[in-house]
């Protein structure tokens, strides 16, 4: 082992969480490294984490073509667009993607060359005294010290103990690397990755089937949400089916053979490619040596107070490592504001005014809390609602489904939650975030000037709906 490096701060993973925090605390002239044991497709490394490699970046793009392809069959003819025989070429659009990941994880190791920040590639280990020894993929071994580390391991996918990923049983890594269109496909959970990639294939032409343990589609998002995009995604073919819990999977010649139970007894289901989509654990096998003081709690989940300090001197955690929900921007939040403190100044994330997104079609956003938290919490609430069906550019775009509520105190005003659905929400929700971030109230909103036509003009609708001034419908 080579001589001990020393750092201000060490960063243990490249993600988004990860390479924030590296970022920021070079741009605040700290001494950084980060460590990272990603690969690209091609067997280098690549920094960006799951999000970049494999998740939120890769996933758009497909969602994209796939997009485009539906688009030419359903959507073109209404314009006067014809066309004949459209055929998708699987490699082709996987290569594209493909090209954009390399783009953006290259881009990454960019900004950490004109940051000066140390860039090391291989498994990071926490032991004792802030001492950080990295095993690197040509097996020899580093050993670094932080005055601060930084963990920031991210999230792996759940295995299912009687569904064991290799060819025909993928998680999402596997489901972006299809290499032709399965005719039948599985999907085992209907949260957003399973939606997601299961728009993706279903646009392209297979039969999906989703089987959903929940009895209720989407609990996290507003009911009302969700019972308009459980509706549109049915119109579109997908098969969803809810209190679906799934006990056996087989591979046999014919396809997969999936064993599943619902109110109507146990069930069979044979397809070709089977995803599974449970949810996400932290990545935290083997990232901390005995004795370093940092706890995780029995998910594997580094425990950290609301600054994201472990409690030991020096050692912090961010992204899906550690609590709250797992989405890259909120680890990009926690990098930062980490980075920071560090330095000496102020860092902070308000985990109340996080937007959530679903980039299905139609696209699903929300922010702050629903109407069914709001009931069990005993917060009084008003609500106002407006159709993108009645917004001329949404109309005009062939994009008329879903709606835009805004849900407001009943006492102050002020805005408690915005849940959409609807076409391009995940740039919408975002006026949602503001006006939660400035204390703003549904009249705030509905004073505000909103360009005519655009879609934004269903959240100013909707914000003079909550108190019955709703100039495009009645009241």
């Amino acid at each position: 082992m080579s001589e001990q490096q020393t750092f201000d701060v060490v960063v243990i993973g490249g993600g988004p969480a990860g390479y924030h925090a590296a970022i920021r605390a070079a741009q605040l002239g700290l001494k950084t490294a980060c460590i990272d044991a990603g690969m690209g497709k091609d067997g280098t490394p690549a920094l960006g984490g799951t999000c970049l490699r494999v998740g939120c970046v890769p996933s758009k793009a497909l969602l994209d073509s796939s997009r485009q392809f539906w688009n030419l069959q359903h959507l073109f003819p209404e314009h006067g667009i014809a066309t004949k025989d459209a055929k998708i070429d699987v490699g082709t659009m996987v290569g594209r993607k493909d090209k954009i990941v390399k783009q953006f994880t290259g881009g990454i190791a960019l900004l950490f060359k004109a940051n000066k920040i140390t860039t090391i590639h291989g498994f990071g280990t926490l032991f004792p005294g802030n001492v950080v020894k990295v095993k690197q993929h040509d097996g020899s071994e580093l050993e670094l010290k932080g005055t601060n580390v930084i963990l920031a391991a991210g999230s792996d996918s759940i295995e299912l103990p009687f569904a064991k990923f290799g060819e025909h049983i993928v998680d999402n890594v596997g489901a972006l690397d299809f290499t032709a269109v399965p005719k039948r496909l599985g999907v085992i959970g209907a949260g957003v990755i399973g939606l997601e990639l299961g728009s993706v294939w279903k646009r392209l032409g297979a039969e999906v089937v989703i089987l959903e343990a929940m009895p209720e589609f989407l609990p996290a998002a507003d009911a009302e949400v969700a019972k308009v995009a459980a509706k549109e995604f049915k119109k579109q073919g997908l098969d969803i089916r809810l209190g679906a819990k799934v006990s056996k999977t087989e591979v046999r010649k014919d396809g997969v053979h999936v064993t599943y139970s619902d109110a109507k007894g146990e069930q069979t289901l044979v397809v070709d490619k089977l995803l599974v989509s449970v949810g996400r654990k932290a990545a935290s096998k083997g990232l901390l040596a005995d004795g370093t003081g940092v706890k995780l709690d029995a998910r594997g989940v580094v425990e950290v107070d609301e600054h994201c300090h472990t409690g030991v001197d020096g050692v912090w955690a961010v992204g899906d490592c550690v609590r709250g929900p797992m989405l890259a921007h909120k680890g990009f939040e926690e990098g930062i504001a980490v980075a920071e403190l560090i330095a000496g100044l102020p860092g902070h994330v308000n985990y109340d005014t996080i937007p959530w997104v679903i980039y299905t079609e139609p696209e699903i956003a929300w922010v702050g809390r629903t109407e069914q938290q709001l009931k069990a919490e005993g917060i009084p609430f008003k609500t106002g609602s407006f159709p993108f069906a009645a917004i001329g550019r949404a109309v005009a775009m062939g994009e008329p489904a879903g709606f835009v509520k805004v849900i407001a105190h009943a006492e102050t005003d002020r805005v408690l939650g915005l849940h959409l659905v609807g076409v391009g929400v995940s740039e919408l929700v975002h006026e949602g975030v503001l006006t939660m971030e400035f204390n703003g109230s549904a009249d705030d909103l509905a004073r505000i000037c909103h360009a005519h036509p655009t879609l934004s003009e269903a959240i100013h609708d909707a914000a003079m709906a909550v108190d019955k001034r709703a100039i495009h419908k009645v009241n």
